[in-house]
């Protein structure tokens, strides 16, 4: 029958979403990865067997279309080892129906309608129900996915683009592009830019399009505004044909308090600390994650293995880590709680992201993990046995702070201020990290990349070519937000797509093709991205020399011999600007940002220059280069 007053236990049923003992002690230890296989819906073939831990409800029952969202007609029953976790079994429930928890907890008086926290599926927002999905698909990136390990490597060029899904390009009426849609034209695109990888704005299911995805309800699901689970499957996998890896911006950080949502899951502060100085957060206005709860730990840890595992990301950037490890973050005087030994540090989220590290490490050796982290916190992308935090990468945002900074001043001014584009090679190695130029420099007034840059409209143009020239060429791996490969002049809006009617514009076009360029050097040349972690691979040949606001290095690695990067930060041409070199032969201009084919006024060296025996910046040879204006030039010895 299909509407039994009370079903049968999942436990009771021979399906491999059953839970055992030893799922339940893992849960309560906190080391249970694969929740996402136990609780939840899991369709058999005739019905759906439902889990949900709710440890403090005195009633759970399942509503969805099946029943006519009758709060007595598919009662759970709580299993008797007293875990908390709820289960039944209701025949007839199929792929694609609605449903939602029922929670009426045995504290006070609540009563509230949950959707499923690991639901693989919900409806469009603003509907708010779960889905009952299954995430069968048939996946054509075997290739990609035996390789992958060479593409994700530190020692590899990452490239990478980051984007909103719902964003980048729409149709007429500002329709958004469905997954498959995207999957027609963003991996040719990103290919024939060069980039090695796509990062996603958080595309887990979230309530408010304007938080962009950085404020999750479903951690199990990519969100239906765009299309099914197996879409966003057919996005990655696509990506993936074309040999781009994918990179899932994902938030364990805080969550939305929507009442079909996290908070007050069963009556009290399940997920999240239930003194507001530890559970909630002013700046976001959100929930804060219990990271002291091992049940909590298991389900955040679950849901990061769950996108590895269900949909082939190659990595995970992990948002706001800052928010996590600091207990006095975005507070004021007392209102926070010291840790056990009195200090700020959050000694239950760093012993969660040390432990999601090592597992993942461990399961996928072959992904990273990104922290995007904005102090000065320690050994971040150290392993976690050394006392680091395990992360793969670091966002170097110290880098990106003062690199904007700098290049946001007038030329004439630059001169006195070389210590903001020359103070990140003293930390450059102390990490793992990745130059980042992303969404939250483009948006709050803070103005898009090319018009953040000063002087006349030729001059911002090879303004913005040297900011993306000098984060190409020095070291670290590098991100570029959609919009700044073209130049877009307006702010990023979630609401409309990128202008790419300005890519009918020469300059427009032009600056593309220097990101192309770009791309294709980094990606070519060993000594760009080999050594991007490694203090060995970059040396300075001149920092020194402010008063005419010039920069040069080597950038060196692996047999692909020694690059040459000169960049000068006015708009005044340098003539006969002595280079030291570390040998003789012919030092042949592999890249110019002035060429006329870049929209610059087209001032070089002629494809190279032979070095002399003539010291420079003590070296035995130099180069007599041109320095082009607001230019930088690339040379590779012979």
């Amino acid at each position: 029958m299909a509407d039994t007053a009370v079903p049968r236990p999942v436990r009771e049923l021979a399906t491999g979403a059953a839970l055992t003992d030893h799922d339940i002690y893992l849960f309560r230890e906190g080391t249970h990865t694969r929740l996402y296989e136990k609780l939840g819906a899991h369709c058999a073939a005739d019905g759906t067997a439902f889990a949900v831990w709710a440890p403090n409800a005195e009633a759970v029952s399942v509503i969805g279309d099946f029943n006519g969202w009758e709060r007595s007609r598919h009662v759970l029953v709580p299993r008797p080892d007293g875990s908390g976790v709820w289960e039944g079994f209701i025949a007839g429930v199929a792929p694609g129906a609605r449903y939602k928890y029922h929670v009426a907890s045995r504290y006070r008086d609540y009563r509230a309608d949950k959707g499923d926290p690991f639901a693989f599926a919900w409806e469009s927002p603003p509907q708010t129900a779960s889905r009952v999905w299954d995430l069968d698909y048939a996946w054509g990136d075997g290739k990609w996915m035996a390789g992958r390990a060479a593409c994700n490597a530190l020692t590899a060029p990452l490239s990478i683009y980051e984007m909103h899904l719902g964003s980048w390009r729409r149709r007429e009426g500002s329709v958004f592009l469905t997954y498959r849609e995207l999957a027609q034209e963003l991996p040719a695109y990103v290919a024939d830019l060069g980039f090695t990888h796509v990062e996603f704005l958080p595309p887990t299911e979230h309530p408010f399009y304007g938080s962009w995805g950085y404020q999750t309800t479903g951690y199990f699901a990519p969100t239906a505004r765009y299309g099914t689970p197996q879409d966003f499957m057919f996005l990655v996998d696509q990506l993936h044909r074309n040999g781009i890896g994918v990179i899932l911006d994902w938030v364990p950080s805080h969550f939305p308090g929507d009442e079909h949502g996290l908070a007050y899951f069963d009556g009290t502060h399940l997920y999240e600390h239930a003194d507001p100085r530890q559970g909630y957060h002013p700046d976001w206005s959100s929930y804060i994650f219990n990271y002291g709860r091992s049940e909590v730990r298991a389900v955040l840890a679950s849901s990061a293995r769950f996108w590895l595992d269900k949909y082939h990301v190659d990595s995970l950037r992990v948002d706001a880590v800052a928010s996590m490890l600091y207990l006095d973050y975005g507070r004021q005087g007392g209102d926070w709680v010291p840790n056990r030994y009195g200090g700020r540090e959050n000694l239950e989220a760093i012993e969660f992201l040390r432990h999601l590290n090592e597992s993942i490490y461990r399961d996928y050796p072959d992904v990273q993990t990104i922290a995007e982290e904005s102090t000065a916190w320690p050994m971040v992308s150290r392993p976690a046995y050394v006392g680091g935090l395990g992360f793969g990468l670091k966002w170097n945002m110290g880098w990106m702070n003062d690199t904007l900074a700098y290049m946001a001043r007038d030329p004439f001014y630059r001169r006195h201020h070389q210590n903001e584009i020359t103070f990140s090679i003293w930390y450059a190695f102390s990490e793992n990290f990745v130059l980042p130029l992303s969404h939250d420099e483009v948006v709050y007034g803070k103005r898009s990349l090319l018009s953040k840059m000063p002087g006349d409209d030729w001059q911002r143009f090879a303004n913005l070519r040297l900011l993306l020239g000098y984060m190409w060429l020095h070291p670290g791996k590098k991100l570029l937000f959609m919009g700044g490969e073209f130049g877009q002049w307006r702010e990023w809006n979630h609401d409309q797509s990128l202008d790419w009617h300005l890519l009918a514009l020469e300059p427009h076009q032009r600056l593309q093709q220097w990101v192309r360029d770009l791309n294709r050097l980094y990606r070519a040349e060993p000594a760009l991205h080999v050594g991007d972690c490694r203090a060995e691979g970059f040396e300075w040949i001149d920092s020194g020399d402010a008063a005419n606001s010039v920069l040069s290095f080597l950038r060196r690695g692996g047999d692909g011999g020694t690059i040459v990067v000169v960049c000068n930060f006015t708009p005044m041409p340098r003539h006969n600007y002595r280079v030291g070199v570390p040998g003789g032969g012919f030092w042949r201009e592999v890249l110019n940002s002035d060429a006329i084919c870049y929209g610059g006024s087209g001032q070089g060296n002629l494809g190279g220059i032979d070095a002399a025996p003539t010291g420079a910046a003590g070296r035995f040879h130099s180069i007599n280069a041109t320095l082009p204006p607001l230019g930088v030039v690339v040379f590779k010895g012979s």
